[in-house]
């Protein structure tokens, strides 16, 4: 499945997104209620000063006394101590205000990252489960931003922004409570232009999803690219591609630009169109409000808490006309990361899976067929018993379905029509973890991960013994190497173990093999990228490695196939040839012979003027 294709096409349905994400929330829903409770009083609060001003125009500035009863007894407060008190009571309510506001910052930050976490440990888990041609088909960038950027955006900002909704809505629900105290006849121009204002915010919904879309697919490019450069460096450098890198990116980063501008400039008439409709019921307001003074049905002092309410007011609308629009980002985002949970690997166990101990007899390949794309078939009718212990040499046309071959062993890919037997049992009925576990595979360019030396040994067995590590060192001849190295077999290694040579990266990666001491053994053109020098130390290891076991080998090397117990030629998908060296020789105008012929006589020339 390409990623780049998906667009969140769930994004709108807000009552099931918010029911799948629910049980990520749900181990913090103590907190989560908490911080909204708080979020109630802090929105409350902002309607304490628009309540002040009508009893300190009323009394303090009208000069007068507050007389009121309260359980039978009569109180009279005069306006200089009005004067007094209510300024204290603001200042009170800012610092409450303040404190609330902390701790609800706090428990709003705690949990969504609680909750963005838990969303990255599965959606990670998901990742690394993925079939490899999910790999093949995805570049680098669109994983990076699917499967670490939409997390965050999605659990990150939800809670908050549900907070932000929470305060800006009692926020209003206060001022609006205050209004109404002062004149519900105010009151009721007041909302209904408001509710006006708000039409824009639904205009701007599927504007939002597709430029988080077009953002998303722009973002993982530029991720890739910047990957490539990284990892391509000496090739940028060796063929002067510094202005091809840079021409991509400026491009890529542009196009993001001009996303960005197209929803910018359709989003950003909405706060001016907001005011512009707030600002004809203010008019309203002060026109209506100045015929109810001079009527004498409303106080200077309830006016003037009316339209300080009402400015207030503005503050939590436009807050939640923002949020509401940032919210429907965050459902994209939420909308894309639950279509990674839905995808599902292609290779997976089968119910009841029988667990692989041991290869007793011989791996059988019947009539095996495998394409990569529908429609385009890689390998034919391939049919093949490779006996326990022996080794297979595999030869043939560049492309022509040798490495593919070997990927189908440990399901790496599952075959299109056919079956693959280890003693008699079809490979698709083993659990993947024991397959896997009784293989060995070095590849051409093996992958060493950041850490140690001993680290990345110890991965073919985490469970080996010092003993069985040190004898792993010497059957791959790195005795000879670890002793150089800073800190030895504890040396830190930089990023895919570029701080060693080929020839002792391939070392690091057969003493992995060796530690596994599986029963089968695949390499895959293992010696291809080395010197003579280096070749003949790896070859030596391989042999340790290959000893009583059962050895699938892509070769190219003259050596390694002539003391092959078969050999394999696979071309054009196709097995065409099987027999050992002497006996494919014999086969006139073979295409084994001609192979010899073209590619490995000449190595066995090279190699005798060498020793020459």
């Amino acid at each position: 499945m390409k990623l780049s294709a998906t667009e969140a096409k769930n994004s709108f349905k807000y009552t099931w997104l918010l029911a799948r994400i629910f049980p990520y929330i749900k181990p913090y829903l103590f907190r989560i209620i908490l911080g909204f409770l708080i979020a109630i009083p802090l929105g409350l609060l902002d309607g304490v000063t628009a309540f002040a001003l009508k009893p300190y125009m009323d009394y303090v500035i009208g000069g007068k006394s507050l007389e009121f009863s309260l359980l039978g007894t009569n109180y009279s407060v005069s306006s200089l101590q009005m004067a007094l008190i209510l300024p204290i009571g603001v200042v009170l309510f800012a610092a409450v205000q303040g404190v609330l506001r902390y701790l609800n910052d706090y428990i709003s930050a705690w949990t969504s990252q609680r909750i963005t976490n838990d969303v990255k440990f599965d959606l990670f888990h998901k990742l690394i489960h993925m079939h490899p041609q999910f790999y093949d088909e995805n570049s680098s960038g669109i994983i990076l931003q699917r499967y670490m950027s939409d997390p965050q955006t999605a659990s990150t900002g939800i809670i908050d922004k549900i907070k932000t909704i929470t305060t800006s809505v009692f926020g209003a629900m206060g001022l609006i409570a205050v209004m109404l105290y002062s004149s519900w006849r105010l009151a009721f121009i007041g909302i209904l232009v408001l509710c006006i204002a708000f039409i824009p915010v639904a205009l701007i919904r599927k504007r939002i999803k597709s430029a988080s879309n077009k953002n998303m697919v722009i973002g993982g490019n530029i991720t890739t690219n910047v990957n490539e450069t990284y990892s391509g460096n000496k090739v940028m450098a060796a063929y002067d591609l510094q202005d091809r890198q840079e021409k991509y990116f400026r491009a890529q980063t542009w196009d993001s630009f001009r996303v960005n501008m197209s929803l910018t400039k359709r989003a950003a008439w909405m706060s001016p169109l907001m005011y512009l409709i707030a600002s004809f019921g203010i008019a309203i307001v002060l026109g209506y409000g100045t015929y109810l003074i001079n009527s004498g049905q409303m106080t200077a002092g309830s006016f003037a808490s009316f339209v300080t309410s009402l400015l207030l007011l503005y503050k939590p609308v436009k807050t939640l006309g923002n949020t509401l629009t940032s919210i429907q980002t965050i459902f994209v985002a939420l909308g894309r990361v639950f279509e990674l949970f839905d995808l599902e690997s292609e290779i997976k166990d089968c119910e009841n899976p029988v667990e692989m101990t041991e290869l007793n007899n011989s791996i059988e390949f019947n009539h095996v067929d495998f394409q990569y794309i529908e429609g385009h078939t890689v390998l034919k009718d391939i049919n093949l018993v490779v006996p326990k212990n022996e080794t297979l040499a595999i030869v043939g046309n560049s492309g022509g379905g040798k490495s593919t071959l070997v990927n189908l062993i440990p399901r790496f890919y599952d075959i299109k029509s056919g079956s693959i037997k280890i003693d008699g049992i079809d490979i698709r009925n083993f659990s993947i973890k024991s397959l896997r576990h009784n293989i060995s595979m070095v590849f051409q360019d093996n992958f060493l991960y950041t850490g140690t030396v001993r680290e990345n040994i110890m991965m073919g067995n985490p469970d080996a013994t010092e003993e069985e590590l040190q004898n792993a060192i010497e059957m791959a001849h790195l005795q000879d190497v670890i002793p150089d190295l800073p800190d030895g077999i504890d040396t830190l290694l930089g990023e895919r173990g570029l701080t060693l040579s080929g020839g002792q990266r391939q070392r690091v990666a057969i003493a992995r093999a060796l530690l596994r001491n599986a029963p089968i053994v695949i390499l895959d053109e293992a010696t291809s990228a080395l010197d003579n020098e280096s070749e003949a130390v790896v070859q030596k290891a391989m042999d340790n490695l290959m000893k009583n076991k059962t050895v699938f080998i892509i070769a190219h090397r003259l050596s390694t196939i002539k003391n092959a117990d078969r050999i394999a030629v696979i071309n054009e998908g196709e097995l065409v040839e099987l027999g050992s060296h002497e006996e494919l020789m014999q086969i006139p105008d073979g295409q084994y012979k001609a192979l010899y012929e073209m590619q490995f006589k000449k190595q066995e020339t090279d190699l005798q003027g060498a020793i020459q």
